[in-house]
């Protein structure tokens, strides 16, 4: 296991579990004991967990892996579910994404649609662009902007380093200015009471995205349905479209179904 992938699973255990010890985090992952020390060392020294006696502890009340770090989770459903929410949007739209992973794989899959690729650059002798993507997510912008077809608009706001997305006033100052056809939101959470994440911040603007839309699309895997974050985005009536992968249970779908919610499974 190379030092990323072992880096990634330490705290993938550590969000789960809010606490490792040493010599059990060691024989998870088949390694020496002095091999977790140094990383547990060095990932202190990065301020991505707390060093204790023994083993390590998470920063915060509600730990959050930073996006560098959540890449290799659910990947295969991240990119069946990007691609079934790319299938959703129209060319010619204004989309609204979050941050997140998954939205990210949402990004990458409109880039590749030949509708959209194969369209005249936007601004070519009046043409509209083939899609308007306005997003407060920083990785998402520098991604789409080498797609001339693609019109960025990227909100303003103070950047958290845990998910590269845009917060505060500034960006809820742009939101007020502009209607979207379509917002797809990233979560942590969604179940009965809706849309969550954990930073209220990121909260508040993916809040306004979803009012400035005429439909609103969750794309979030299995893993995160039936569960609440710290901070809720909107409620269950306000999502038109939850894309999640095949894991979802019968029990959960005909809940969100009753809902109102229409599920895409994939």
């Amino acid at each position: 296991m190379s030092r990323d992938a072992r880096w990634n699973r330490l705290l993938e255990l550590l969000a789960e579990r809010g606490r490792l010890e040493v010599e059990e985090t060691a024989a998870a992952l088949d390694v020496s004991p002095a091999t977790i020390r140094r990383d547990l060392d060095r990932l202190a020294r990065q301020r991505m967990l707390l060093r204790t006696r023994g083993g390590a502890a998470a920063l915060g009340v509600s730990y959050e892996l930073p996006l560098r770090y959540k890449r290799g989770r659910q990947a295969e459903e991240k990119q069946r579910i990007g691609r079934a929410v790319a299938g959703e949007i129209a060319a010619g739209e204004v989309v609204g994404l979050t941050g997140g992973t998954t939205v990210t794989e949402v990004a990458r899959a409109l880039s590749l649609r030949p509708d959209i690729t194969g369209a005249p650059d936007a601004g070519d002798k009046g043409r509209p662009p083939a899609l308007t993507v306005v997003t407060n997510a920083l990785n998402i912008a520098n991604e789409l902007a080498v797609r001339p077809q693609i019109k960025i608009v990227v909100t303003g706001g103070v950047a958290r380093s845990q998910s590269y997305e845009l917060t505060g006033p500034l960006a809820g100052g742009v939101l007020d200015e502009i209607a979207l056809d379509t917002a797809v939101l990233g979560v942590n959470a969604i179940d009965g009471r809706g849309a969550h994440v954990h930073h209220e911040g990121e909260a508040s603007i993916n809040r306004l995205l979803a009012e400035r839309a005429r439909r609103v699309i969750v794309a979030a895997d299995s893993s995160k349905t039936g569960r609440r974050a710290f901070a809720r985005v909107c409620g269950l009536p306000q999502v038109d479209v939850l894309v999640t992968d095949a894991g979802l249970g019968e029990e959960a779908r005909t809940g969100f179904r009753d809902a109102g919610v229409r599920v895409v499974a994939v």
